[in-house]
């Protein structure tokens, strides 16, 4: 259906391989899947072509697009004469706000569903997050667990075995860097700083 969707999570909640089982299940269904990311996410290229990559190893390629590229025009560049299109977007947090409601527009004809983290590592929205849970049809978590049980809900960074509270909001990483935590193993995680 026609819609915009936010689909987000902490760091190791499988959005990424959510996104890539999406992908497969539309085109299984025949329709022509634009699988896009930003081209700030720098990790998992293959021979120069930018790929999607998820940890559990689902891959597939992808268009990156920078912070200042229109998306209609983008998706008038990739448009298929076929009018069955769908577009999925990773790492959706580094839309701009402009962006999003370009995302916005795109959906009134053709399913947009966008996957990535809610805030940052200092627990604050990320811009495209933000304007993605005010514009945004549908919005669900994908949920996941901290080492505690609990439900993560928060992304924090590791600098030396300590938790970061300053910083740049974006810094590139996976499991080297991040650990989806829930509010409360953070806080503990403080202390100790």
């Amino acid at each position: 259906m026609a819609k915009l969707y936010f689909k987000y999570g902490a760091m190791g909640s499988s959005k990424t391989a959510n996104a890539l089982m999406c992908r497969f299940n539309y085109i299984d269904k025949h329709y022509n899947v634009l699988l896009w990311k930003s081209s700030i996410d720098t990790r998992f290229e293959n021979g120069g072509k930018a790929m999607v990559t998820s940890r559990i190893g689902l891959s597939a390629p992808c268009t990156k697009f920078g912070t200042e590229t229109d998306l209609t025009e983008l998706y008038a560049k990739q448009k298929t004469t076929e009018e069955k299109d769908v577009i999925i977007v990773d790492e959706c947090q580094f839309l701009t706000p402009k962006q999003v409601e370009e995302l916005k527009l795109l959906s009134h004809n053709l399913p947009v569903i966008c996957y990535g983290l809610l805030t940052n590592f200092k627990t604050e929205l990320f811009a495209g997050s933000k304007r993605l849970v005010e514009l945004a049809d549908s919005i669900q978590e994908i949920k996941s667990v901290c080492r505690c049980g609990r439900k993560a809900t928060v992304n924090a960074r590791f600098v030396n075995g300590k938790i970061a509270t300053s910083g740049a909001e974006i810094e590139i990483g996976a499991d080297e860097k991040y650990e989806g935590m829930c509010y409360w193993c953070y806080q503990e995680k403080l202390k100790e700083n």
